[in-house]
């Protein structure tokens, strides 16, 4: 019948166009406010709003100056230590996010590894971060799915893949995938069935947490199934619980916007087809 769905494979998602449309302006956006570049001995580590060492009360100081040839902010010093004191400034002035005290790496735009900064400070300073997600389907093509816990700072309540989290700067993308998987589902990837590298996708957007926030993120994503009888139980505290969904499920509760826009990406690219 003309127009009509084709069949449907095990764990495929139907998802309309109108909605992969909607989905991918609201992960790829500009800021609510225009941003300048931040530097590092010519190197672009990322972005922030103009005057936001002026309310930090850095301007003139020594941690931070600024270049008018290059309309930018250039971070002085050692990159690791000035960031760290940059860090605690904006903490203080209630300008970081929450503190986690948890290095993440700063790259060039090329890639190189230039330092770490703490995470609460990532977004205010638009650098770069990488996630990694793990999507898992039951042998029938059922989505095992978490609910973010009510009390998380960033998406409290939402809907997630059965695992998703920053990658540290201490970890390589395989430690980091094994260790989340641990601390948020329980369980160690050699119970995992078909586990593979499925992609990679990327996220810039405004921070909805925080009003001078800016999210550039890598996102790499891996696939698995879950054999019958095994079940994720969260390690951390930070999932309010799992379900073992129906594609018909996932489908409603994606265009209601009810998982997080990552997740969102993660499971249009894994099975939207």
């Amino acid at each position: 019948m003309q127009g009509a769905w084709a069949p449907r494979l095990p764990g495929a998602l139907r998802l309309a166009p109108a909605w992969r449309a909607h989905l991918h302006a609201a992960a790829d956006c500009p800021p609510r406010r225009p941003r300048v570049a931040l530097a590092w001995r010519g190197e672009r580590i990322g972005s922030v709003e103009p005057d936001l060492f002026e309310r930090a009360g850095l301007a003139g100081g020594s941690l931070v100056r600024w270049l008018d040839a290059q309309a930018a902010w250039e971070v002085a010093g050692e990159l690791t230590p000035s960031l760290a004191q940059l860090a605690f400034v904006l903490r203080e002035r209630g300008l970081a996010h929450t503190w986690r005290d948890e290095q993440l790496a700063v790259r060039s735009e090329a890639g190189a590894l230039l330092g770490t900064v703490e995470r609460a400070v990532v977004r205010p300073l638009g650098i770069a971060t990488q996630a990694v997600h793990l999507v898992a389907v039951d042998p029938r093509g059922g989505h095992w799915v978490q609910q973010r816990a009510f009390d998380k700072p960033t998406d409290p309540g939402l809907w997630d893949t059965l695992m998703g989290g920053l990658v540290p700067a201490r970890d390589a993308i395989e430690d980091a995938l094994a260790r989340e998987t641990w601390e948020e589902a329980g369980l160690r990837l050699e119970q995992l069935q078909e586990l593979q590298y499925g992609g990679r996708t990327l996220t810039r957007r405004p921070f909805r947490e925080q009003a001078h926030g800016y999210v550039v993120e890598v996102i790499d994503w891996y696939r698995c199934t879950l054999p019958e009888g095994v079940e994720p139980a969260n390690q951390d505290g930070e999932v309010a619980g799992f379900r073992c969904m129906a594609p018909e499920e996932v489908e409603v509760l994606l265009q209601q916007e009810a998982f997080t826009i990552d997740a969102s990406l993660v499971l249009e690219a894994a099975f939207g087809g």
